[in-house]
């Protein structure tokens, strides 16, 4: 009746009948994209939404939906959209995800929901199958916060980009996303504080990761108060004025704030915080690369500022934080040098690289920087081999280029900052880099990573790459190490080279250290060895077949103890695997290794093969084999060695090499030589890689000016740098044997100046240069007791005594005018080998490092030749500075032409 009596509104009735929920998506997808693209869309979802989408869902919000899903991408991309129905309360909103491919599994999302401090009322997923594309997923999650204030419109794109950071990879899943809603802070400004939190857990803060994260975002305000203090101390766009001023206004809202706190721990981590950023000189927060930010977050600590931090304390430090790695890089002045690692001590991979770097800056007395060590770890390794060595080249390249990010550049001998980097320090351009546990073939990345940078150094920056000198090679931190080996058997009366001596070892002889030392003798008899892997017994080897077969061994790429050749084993011998249940030990073996025979584990064995009866123990692995026996495993730090690890008192040989780093505690080695056995250090045996390198470095350094000059091509170049192999060498282990040398000599002469030692080390004490209960130096009261035993210092503290003293003359020399003056010209110009003194006398003379050169072969020459304390007491007796004593005795030595 209604269609005949009023036509028009009866056919609208009409219509509304027979049009369906398609019908209208058909209108609304041409209203908003038009009649061509339009249909084409229409065409592709005509038919996609199932009845129990288009029952909770209006045709105009799947137009919406439809935008959201034509711009994801490949497989498995996600998409996120945040928005608010209408009449839903302030607290409440929703959340929509995209995603192409497979179904979101709700253990991903979840998580990432409920770090960001909402709760998930409910979630209904809708599968949409588009005609001619892979079908997706949309998920409807409601969602609550329990802060009514929320403005919806500023988090709606923070909780986008949180999501989506998170789910990427780019950042975090953590409860710090908790101050994206509560301190309206975005994604990479939440990195900040998450980033100084992981370094407070890495310089061994007595809070958990939870608590500390507990105590931000139940202070947000705090939270955003921190974050404006970074802004005001490293925004570049401000001037100095108002960075002064936001500056000290941030710090004052932080002290009213902070100073209501009721719980005195969160009080206290909140103050680490601003301490921390306070302590900061530079970050590439705000270095922007092709439109994006980096991958990582940089920054350049002051490590003598930063409260509760571990001694010892490194002049400079740079943390890098990223969700797929995290390292430090310590230096122990601003020119040093040492390797980066990648290490697997996740949790304290900082205190294994402050270890390494203590040793480093011993070790780095006989070269011109100063000690210096990196190392990072990964957040998520790949159990695939494959992808694990390409996620650890790509942390690595991410790691090497957060320290560039951070270091002054040289253009034409002047020094260019990096852009958008607010400096609270001066300049700092020097900044070398080495190879150590993982990154051993990683020099060329680093080079080309300096090439790109345009970094002055080139590829000098990471010495040992393919265009440099091969350590392996040139055996030179093996022959190094044996300069400590002849010294220790010329004592005793044995002539390495002639006389017949045993030896057990850690290593293999596809290692640098290890298969190149056990070539440096043919009078070497090999009783037993192991590795990560194996174990190898010969219990009576036959000095010239053994060699031969080592020889093979080194030469055979990729050897291990497993292709040692068994039938040249003596009797009673053999190549063990570590994983072996047991192993059946027969007479002769035992007889060799001093224990019963029959059945023992590997680990057993092990211990057995470190407390042989040997001549000699030489280490060329990785990992602390031996400690005192009045410390315990957690304090060495390395716990894969924990079930082998022996005290140094236990030790039967007479002589341990340490080729490589950290084989023994210091209070081991200390331990081992009260009993009588012969040590130094590792820093002193294994100095010549360091040495080597540095030589290369300053070479390069030289060699790069002269081709800039166009004087030498770059092939030319390359071809002197092979030529002065030898040389280099050569000069490398003159260090070597003028600092076993000096050693020696102090071993005779330790009882009779026990005093001046003692007066010696109170003297650094009081300097502030040295903390003997961190160096395991003995206090004034135990040097007394050890004078009235008729006792003076172990070879082990007087090689630490011995580095000090020249590291310590050093600086005085640098903070002096005597590097300075011509008449150390010849100590420049003998630093380098013969055909550079010859061809390029003028440029060595202009070197960058001229004055660092001459302060540290002043410093090395007048230690080994005058002894450790020959300065001092001088220096005492006449009130002469060290620097003009040292000078002095130069002169002297000069004079009379000893």
């Amino acid at each position: 009746a209604d269609y005949w009596d009023k036509p028009a509104q009866g056919a609208a009735k009409v219509e509304a009948l027979i049009r369906d929920w398609y019908d209208d998506f058909a209108d609304e997808m041409v209203r908003e994209f038009g009649e061509e693209r339009g249909a084409t869309l229409r065409r592709r979802y005509g038919e996609a939404f199932g009845v129990d989408y288009r029952e909770a869902f209006s045709p105009r919000t799947a137009v919406v939906d439809v935008d959201q899903l034509e711009a994801l991408g490949a497989h498995d991309d996600l998409r996120l959209n945040v928005y608010r129905e209408p009449g839903q309360p302030a607290n409440a909103f929703k959340i929509k995800l995209y995603r192409r491919g497979e179904r979101v599994s709700l253990t991903a999302v979840m998580p990432a929901l409920n770090n960001l401090g909402v709760t998930v009322l409910d979630e209904r997923p809708y599968l949409v199958e588009p005609l001619d594309v892979r079908s997706v997923w949309v998920y409807d999650f409601a969602l609550d916060y329990p802060d009514p204030t929320l403005d919806f419109t500023q988090c709606a794109h923070l909780l986008e980009q949180t999501f989506d950071a998170v789910w990427r990879g780019r950042m975090a899943n953590d409860g710090f996303n908790r101050l994206v809603l509560a301190a309206r802070m975005a994604p990479q400004e939440v990195g900040v504080l998450r980033a100084y939190s992981r370094y407070l857990h890495q310089a061994r803060v007595p809070y958990s990761e939870s608590f500390i994260e507990q105590a931000l975002t139940e202070h947000a305000d705090v939270a955003r108060i921190l974050l404006d203090l970074f802004i005001a101390r490293f925004d570049p766009r401000l001037g100095p004025a108002e960075r002064e001023t936001r500056v000290a206004a941030a710090g004052s809202a932080f002290d009213v704030v902070v100073e209501q706190i009721a719980s005195l721990d969160q009080d206290r981590v909140l103050r680490r915080f601003r301490n921390l950023i306070e302590s900061t000189l530079r970050t590439n927060w705000y270095q922007i690369v092709d439109d994006e930010p980096p991958a990582y977050q940089a920054f350049k600590l002051d490590p003598t500022a930063i409260d509760g931090l571990p001694e010892p304390r490194p002049r400079f430090e740079i943390f890098v934080y990223s969700p797929a790695f995290e390292g430090v890089h310590l230096r122990a002045g601003p020119v040093a040098r040492g390797g980066l690692r990648w290490s697997d001590r996740v949790e304290d991979y900082r205190t294994e690289v402050l270890g390494l770097v203590k040793a480093q800056m011993v070790k780095n007395a006989v070269i011109v920087p100063a000690g210096a060590k990196g190392g990072f770890v990964l957040q998520r390794p790949p159990a695939d081999p494959v992808a694990l060595r390409d996620e650890v080249v790509g942390c690595y390249r991410a790691f090497i280029s957060a320290l560039l990010d951070l270091t002054d550049n040289l253009v034409d001998g002047e020094v260019v900052p990096p852009a958008d980097t607010v400096r609270h320090d001066g300049d700092d351009p020097y900044l070398v880099v080495a190879a150590d546990k993982g990154t051993a073939t990683f020099s060329d990345i680093a080079n080309g990573l300096s090439a790109e940078y345009g970094f002055w150094l080139d590829d000098a920056f990471a010495s040992g790459g393919s265009v440099g000198y091969d350590h392996k090679k040139m055996a030179i931190t093996a022959r190094g190490g044996w300069e400590a080996v002849k010294r220790h058997f010329h004592e005793m009366g044995v002539n390495t080279q002639k006389d017949p001596f045993t030896v057990a070892g850690v290593g293999d002889m596809s290692g640098d250290v290890f298969g190149n030392g056990m070539l440096l003798s043919k009078k070497i008899r090999l009783v037993a060895a192991f590795n990560h892997r194996r174990i190898f017994l010969d219990p009576d080897p036959d000095i010239v077949t053994s060699y031969a077969e080592r020889k093979r061994l080194f030469e055979l790429a990729g050897s291990s103890w497993d292709d040692y050749d068994r039938s040249l084993v003596s009797e009673g011998g053999g190549v063990y695997p570590r994983t072996a249940k047991s192993i059946e030990l027969g007479p002769q073996a035992a007889a060799a290794l001093a224990v019963e025979p029959g059945a023992t584990t590997p680990d057993e064995l092990i211990t057995a093969v470190l407390r042989a009866p040997v001549d000699l123990l030489w280490n060329g692995g990785i990992g602390t084999y031996v400690k005192a026996s009045h410390e315990n495993h957690a304090e060495v730090g390395d716990k894969a060695n924990d079930a082998i690890r022996v005290d140094g008192r236990d030790l039967r040989v007479k002589v341990l090499g340490e080729g490589g780093n950290l084989g023994v505690t210091q209070l081991g080695r200390i331990e081992f030589a009260v009993n009588g056995g012969r040590i130094f250090t590792d820093a002193i045996d294994n100095s010549a890689g360091v040495d080597t390198s540095d030589h290369e470095v300053n070479i390069k350094i030289l060699l790069d000016r002269v081709v800039a000059a166009g004087d030498l091509t770059l092939e030319q170049r390359n071809e002197l740098l092979e030529e002065m192999t030898n040389d280099v060498a050569a000069l490398v282990l003159a260090n070597n044997h003028s600092q076993t040398l000096a050693l020696s000599i102090a071993r005779s002469e330790a009882v009779s100046m026990a005093d001046v030692h003692s007066r010696y080390l109170a003297h650094l004490e009081g300097r502030g240069v040295l903390d003997r209960a961190l160096e395991r130096l003995p206090d004034t009261e135990v040097m007394a007791d050890r004078m009235l035993a008729g006792e003076g210092l172990t070879m082990p503290e007087q090689a630490l005594l011995l580095a000090y003293a020249k590291n310590t003359l050093n600086d005085d020399l640098l903070a002096s005018s005597t590097p300075d003056e011509d008449v150390f010209e010849g100590l420049l110009l003998g630093y380098f080998p013969p055909a550079l003194r010859e061809r390029f006398p003028d440029q060595i003379r202009a070197h960058r490092l001229r004055r660092e050169i001459v302060a540290n072969r002043i410093a090395n020459l007048v230690v080994d030749r005058g002894g450790t304390t020959m300065v001092y007491r001088l220096s005492q007796e006449t009130s002469a500075p060290d620097h003009d004593v040292a000078a002095a005795h130069v002169a002297a030595w000069e004079i009379f032409g000893l």
